[in-house]
């Protein structure tokens, strides 16, 4: 009996089967909808989708005046009166009174050179002066007295009171005194012109400023030698140089090609690099009636409207011609956008901006228009990109890939 229970004692392959096939095909499905939805997520993720090939642009700050800039142009702020100060005579410095920067008024003692010799041949001719003076006052009291014995002896004479031989003599002493007045006057002016000689070259060792300025640079110091010529050995030439700050213009090669479009007086803003930032107003104030046949070009002077202290000499500068005067509004920084920037969606402007490899549609304000550019007063800001001409496939999110240019 036991054996016949072991005999019936069977496994159904059939069930078994069925059993395992049920498994593998619920196994497969999770798989599947597991891939869909990785799928689906890298879709919606955007990771799957295909990057959409755009310009970019970076938003940045703009003058209005650029929008009706003619013409452009470097140069270099140079003044037009400047004068190295030099004396007229050999000596040593013995007292200055200026350095590097110092403000300087038209007469002003800038420097003195060692004067105690012509300070005593000064004096001398004052005494010289003064003596030829006083020989001239006693002539002329000498001519006074001959005067009237001459007077008095030409009376007696005609009365046949004296003798012939004492009017000659009083005639004679008369003429004699005349000569002498004569001679002291002569003496007078000449002593009275060496006197000025000496004050003259007492002058020249006071060295003054010939104009206001300002000193841009000290070329000797106290216990220097100057001459005018500066050739001798350890010699100074000029003491100081100078500049009349209110002179100051931007000279600037403008290209022979392009010089029927400026004018005398045509207005200008020019900019520093030394303030990026800051805009000056300027004129032109003469285009020089000469070309430069190296260059091709042609220099122009442009004069500054407004002055300003920060302004230097040989400053670089970039001067724009502009087709009309810069108003009170344009003298300020605004931000400018591409009108080819600028789409409209669903009745709202809008702009694509770029954040990492993707675009977020957003909503600007705008302000007054500038030929083809508007300004935007709020959306964006200065440094933020935006897409040039975005394609009508491009939506918010989308990803982008920027064309390299």
């Amino acid at each position: 009996m036991a054996d016949e229970d072991l005999s019936k004692l069977k496994i159904d392959k059939s069930q078994s089967a069925i059993r395992g096939g049920s498994h593998k095909k619920l196994f497969y499905w999770i798989i599947a909808i597991f891939f869909v939805l990785l799928t689906l997520f890298l879709y919606i993720k955007g990771i799957l989708t295909m990057s959409v090939p755009v310009d970019v642009a970076t938003i940045s700050q703009v003058y209005p005046s650029q929008t009706y800039t003619l013409l452009n142009a470097s140069g270099y702020v140079v003044p037009q009166r400047k004068a190295a100060v030099a004396s007229k005579i050999t000596g040593k410095i013995v007292s200055l009174h200026v350095e590097e920067g110092s403000k300087v008024k038209n007469g002003e003692i800038i420097a003195k050179l060692e004067n105690n010799d012509v300070i005593a041949l000064e004096k001398q001719a004052a005494a010289n002066l003064e003596v030829a003076r006083s020989s001239l006052d006693q002539s002329r009291a000498e001519l006074k007295d001959a005067g009237f014995n001459f007077v008095r002896e030409k009376n007696l004479l005609e009365k046949e009171f004296t003798t012939k031989a004492s009017y000659d003599a009083a005639e004679a002493r008369y003429r004699k005194a005349t000569a002498a007045v004569a001679g002291g006057e002569a003496s007078v002016k000449s002593y009275t012109a060496a006197l000025e000689n000496t004050r003259v070259a007492l002058g020249y060792t006071l060295i003054r400023a010939p104009f206001d300025a300002i000193v841009l640079t000290k070329n000797a110091d106290i216990g220097d030698i100057v001459t005018p010529l500066g050739a001798a050995a350890n010699a100074k030439a000029a003491v100081v140089t100078i500049a009349d700050m209110n002179s100051l213009q931007v000279e600037a090669d403008v290209s022979e090609s392009n010089i029927q479009k400026i004018r005398v007086g045509q207005p200008c803003e020019i900019q520093l690099d030394a303030f990026p930032d800051s805009r000056f107003r300027g004129i032109i104030h003469m285009i020089v009636p000469t070309a430069d046949r190296s260059k091709a070009t042609v220099m122009v002077k442009v004069r500054f409207v407004d002055k300003d202290t920060r302004i230097l000499p040989e400053m670089s500068a970039k001067v724009a011609f502009l087709s009309k005067p810069v108003g009170a509004d344009d003298e300020k920084p605004r931000i400018l956008l591409g009108n080819k920037a600028i789409v409209d969606r669903n009745g709202n402007k809008t702009v694509f901006l770029v954040k990492n490899d993707r675009v977020v549609q957003t909503p600007v304000t705008f302000g007054g228009s500038f030929g083809e550019m508007s300004e935007i007063i709020n959306g964006v800001k200065t440094g933020d990109k935006v897409v040039i001409n975005p394609p009508d496939k491009l939506k918010n999110g989308s990803k982008i890939k920027i064309i390299e240019r």
